[in-house]
């Protein structure tokens, strides 16, 4: 394993308690404007930003995951949100990909509205129980919230998303 990735992102050492999203991500694992029009286009740029930093040991595998869980069910939970994720050994380490979409893409979401705020979460098949929970369940609760999720929609810089993201915990 590469320096990078034993100094980025959260390892599962520890507490999953002690875990906060900014941990899981990076300014180049965030997209201000994400261009894909379809689910399946925006899960696989998304994943592409996290095969090129190393995070992926199989980027289709990984994808095929995502694809597979969206299958079951929408991930669109509401709100203008998305939150696709996938638990599979092609992922390396625990990562967390934002990306806004400015017009909105359907994502067959729960209240029919389209999705503005994608989070794609990656998890490793070994850690995919309280960790995998654990980020959705900080996700969650900051999502339900209109100051969040408006936040979000007006930043303008990688900066001021992950500033935003640093009260996620």
């Amino acid at each position: 394993m590469n320096s990078f990735l034993k100094n980025d992102g959260w390892n599962g050492k520890g507490s999953p308690n002690e875990m906060k999203l900014i941990d899981l991500l990076n300014e180049e694992l965030v997209v201000l404007e994400i261009k894909g029009t379809t689910k399946k286009d925006i899960i696989a740029e998304l994943s592409s930003m996290l095969d090129k930093q190393g995070r992926l040991h199989d980027k289709h595998g990984f994808e095929n995951a995502v694809l597979k869980r969206e299958a079951t069910s929408t991930t669109g939970i509401g709100f203008g949100v998305a939150i696709p994720h996938g638990k599979t050994d092609a992922v390396s380490v625990p990562s967390v990909v934002f990306a806004k979409h400015i017009d909105g893409v359907d994502w067959d979401s729960l209240d029919g509205e389209p999705v503005q705020l994608i989070f794609l979460i990656a998890v490793p098949e070994s850690h995919a129980g309280n960790e995998h929970l654990k980020i959705l369940q900080m996700l969650s609760r900051k999502l339900i919230h209109d100051d969040f999720r408006n936040a979000l929609l007006k930043a303008t810089s990688k900066e001021e998303v992950l500033n935003v993201l640093k009260t996620v915990e």
